[in-house]
């Protein structure tokens, strides 16, 4: 399947069209045999729902898709629900939960930018592309995205992993921090780094990215290795960290982001 991104829907859709709705961030499913899918404009109508503010996020194989608020206190479908993107990493399709991730930004983006933060005045939407500007000011606003870095730092047959203090009991992940304003991606990578395990790294390489709508992150992935220093955690935020075999992995993140695409690049490398 493909997916072309897009603003601005077409004037007759000549297939049903994919609805991505969400109440605080979970997305309405309905139920498969196996597993999860959104639903269709079919569903939509038999159920006599018509979501007029609803935003284009682009086509799936000429099927519209869009995206919207379910409002609340509304009934939820039977043979529907609702669930947290994350939950449904494996019981979907990847590209609809890849286009869910897209969507999930614009509706939140939209929602949150209604007033200008300048003066105050109403904002609107704009026709040609996803933004709202202010009416009074002019100023406009974009879904937003916050650049970060994500590492998987090398010491020869070694691989550096962390565990915050965020996450799950025994869960480990490669170091990620965002980009400060001002910063090029390779100053942001040795700086978190120091800060956070207190050693310097050399030969960083890009590795890949990923939209990663928790809330709105753009996570780039680099690869580097150990240059000098010895860990010194910073305990504020991380509870442990260490240097890990390829046969010696700890709990790590699931296959639904680009931290776990690091970890088995590293694991696939270090047989």
């Amino acid at each position: 399947m493909g997916f072309i991104l897009g603003c601005i829907p077409p004037e007759k859709e000549e297939k049903t069209s994919l609805h991505f709705l969400f109440q605080q961030r979970n997305l309405l499913v309905k139920r498969l045999e196996k597993g999860y899918t959104v639903p269709d404009s079919e569903d939509m109508a038999y159920l006599g729902y018509n979501f007029t503010d609803k935003l284009y996020a682009g086509s799936l194989d000429g099927h519209s898709c869009y995206t919207a608020s379910y409002p609340k206190n509304s009934l939820i479908p039977k043979g529907m629900e609702f669930l947290g993107l994350r939950e449904l990493y494996g019981q979907m399709d990847d590209i609809i939960l890849k286009i869910a991730f897209r969507a999930v930004q614009i509706v939140v983006w939209d929602e949150t930018h209604r007033f200008c933060g300048a003066c105050g005045e109403a904002t609107v939407r704009k026709i040609e592309e996803h933004a709202r500007v202010c009416r009074k000011c002019g100023q406009v606003f974009y879904p937003r995205l916050s650049p970060a870095v994500i590492v998987a730092i090398t010491k020869g047959d070694k691989l550096l992993l962390a565990r915050n203090k965020s996450f799950p009991p025994g869960r480990y992940s490669v170091l990620a921090g965002f980009v400060e304003a001002g910063e090029t991606l390779e100053e942001c990578i040795k700086r978190e780094i120091k800060e956070e395990v207190g050693i310097e790294v050399k030969n960083i390489r890009y590795f890949g990215s990923q939209s990663w709508p928790f809330p709105h992150s753009y996570m780039l992935a680099f690869t580097a290795e150990h240059d000098k220093g010895e860990i010194r955690i910073d305990d504020s935020e991380l509870a442990d960290a260490g240097w890990f075999g390829a046969d010696e992995m700890p709990d790590i993140p699931g296959t639904i982001s680009i931290s776990r695409k690091l970890i088995d690049w590293f694991i696939e490398n270090h047989p």
